[in-house]
């Protein structure tokens, strides 16, 4: 049973059997090793495409055993996930931050979108949440990313008004992932988790303002669905940079059959 207090503070517009399911398998073609039509000579089993990313009920434990797979041809991502770094809009040869970065997955595709051009900083503060990033960029052929370890709330200190682009998808507690079906996936959310989250969500939000150029973007992501961690940190930017950012664009996804909820709002340094 989901938490009384996480589905009174549900938007009206959710309703509590959308957290009724289990998510099939999603993954995206990495086009630094291979391209999508041979990506789809090499599949075997069912599945349905959501632009160019692949849907499938095939078990995860089967597609994790596939050649391509393994010499990262393809990479498992859930199709919300793969929104922000396409929001943040990165060209050839840009300088990008990646904040919060670990295990991978935006960067790795941010670095695809660039086609290995110009440089990505990616970030995380934790050392062992490192090595899986470490160990799929190389896996996946991204050669324009620098792995850093250090505090993403201080990060503006050392790289003040140096990157073209941020994204700031930042830890949150992932209400947009619960499922009945899984009581693990929301035992631990409380209020005071989503009070304490969205302290550092702001910190982490305003370190990326002052990493990022003027005239650059930010990019601003939560896999969560309250107002707290999503409008209410963005609005605390735009009033404590007043006149310095603007709000390009938000967008929520709620959760659905195919998927997870999520939160990306697009902001431009005046």
């Amino acid at each position: 049973m989901l938490p009384d207090k996480f589905l009174a503070s549900l938007a009206k517009d959710i309703s509590p059997s959308a957290f009724d399911r289990i998510l099939p398998t999603t993954f995206r073609v990495n086009t630094l090793k291979s391209n999508f039509e041979t990506v789809k000579s090499k599949i075997n089993f069912e599945y349905t495409l959501h632009n160019q990313a692949f849907i499938t009920n095939h078990p995860l434990r089967e597609i994790q055993e596939l050649k391509i797979y393994k010499n990262g041809e393809i990479y498992v991502q859930s199709l919300s996930s793969m929104l922000p770094p396409i929001i943040l809009d990165t060209k050839p040869n840009e300088i990008i931050l990646d904040l919060c970065s670990a295990p991978g997955s935006k960067a790795s595709q941010i670095a695809a979108l660039m086609q290995n051009t110009g440089q990505i900083i990616a970030n995380d503060n934790s050392r062992i949440r490192i090595y899986k990033l470490e160990a799929n960029l190389k896996n996946l052929g991204v050669t324009n990313t620098t792995i850093i370890n250090t505090s993403g709330q201080s990060l503006w200190e050392k790289y003040p008004g140096f990157f073209d682009k941020s994204l700031v998808d930042v830890p949150c507690s992932m209400e947009g992932r619960f499922t009945t079906l899984d009581p693990k996936s929301y035992q631990n959310w409380s209020p005071g988790k989503v009070k304490e989250l969205a302290q550092l969500q702001k910190f982490l939000l305003r370190s990326a303002f002052g990493c990022t150029k003027q005239g650059g973007t930010i990019v601003y992501s939560t896999c969560t669905l309250n107002t707290r961690e999503n409008e209410e940190v963005v609005e605390w930017l735009l009033k404590k940079e007043s006149g310095k950012v603007e709000l390009v664009s938000t967008q929520r996804i709620n959760p659905s059959p195919i998927m997870e909820g999520f939160f990306v709002a697009k902001l431009r340094k005046l």
